[in-house]
């Protein structure tokens, strides 16, 4: 996301939906998705208006096809986090939870848009296969962290769904700026140790006393 608008290159037809998933991620993270438009993105793209049309039926559509591509980029960040975990006993969920709230305070935009495609009653069958991927993923380390005595034994989906609610609100309280930004990566760490406290596997409190 270099080229300024109105520098892109021609694109050939199987790279032009690239393209215009591309210029709309940049104008999200500059204005939000209320501003995200077919015109717009066809503009900065250096594509005709009716372009767009021709690889997403509406507006709705691309919108989805961003919300894809900031899913995979929010995976990425989340990887990032859990590789950064001391092998010798930190947790990854407290660093994935962490980093939730981190990629909200650093991609406000991209959190709210998440949060309209994602955090509702359906999930949109075009995100569903990349969200229960993220999911299995993120079961599968609440399990470790307990088989690693980090956590306490139970059931993992009931953890997990523990550990989003506390995040996304704390996420979403930030973004509204009920949280102060600025103290934001703090508060949030004292928050998810608070939690930690109940949820933490006995050889967990006995390391840390």
């Amino acid at each position: 996301m270099t080229e300024r608008p109105g520098e892109r290159s021609s694109y050939h037809h199987g790279s032009l939906p690239e393209a215009l998933v591309e210029a709309a991620c940049e104008l999200l993270d500059e204005c939000g998705q209320e501003k995200v438009s077919m015109r717009e993105v066809a503009r900065r793209a250096g594509v005709s208006a009716g372009a767009p049309f021709r690889h997403f039926a509406d507006r709705q559509a691309l919108l989805t096809a961003v919300a894809d591509r900031v899913l995979a980029d929010f995976a990425r960040w989340q990887e990032g986090e859990a590789a950064a975990v001391e092998p010798a006993g930190g947790s990854v969920m407290r660093a994935i939870g962490l980093g939730f709230v981190r990629y909200a305070l650093h991609h406000p935009r991209r959190f709210e848009l998440l949060r309209s495609r994602v955090f509702t009653a359906s999930r949109e069958p075009e995100l569903r296969e990349q969200l229960d991927g993220m999911d299995r993923v993120f079961t599968g380390l609440i399990v470790a962290d307990q088989e690693a005595g980090r956590l306490r034994p139970g059931d993992p989906v009931l953890v997990g769904l523990a550990g989003q609610a506390l995040v996304y609100g704390l996420a979403q309280m930030i973004v509204d700026g009920y949280l102060p930004g600025e103290r934001a990566e703090e508060l949030a760490g004292q928050v998810l140790d608070t939690f930690g406290q109940g949820v933490a596997g006995s050889s967990a409190n006995h390391q840390a006393q």
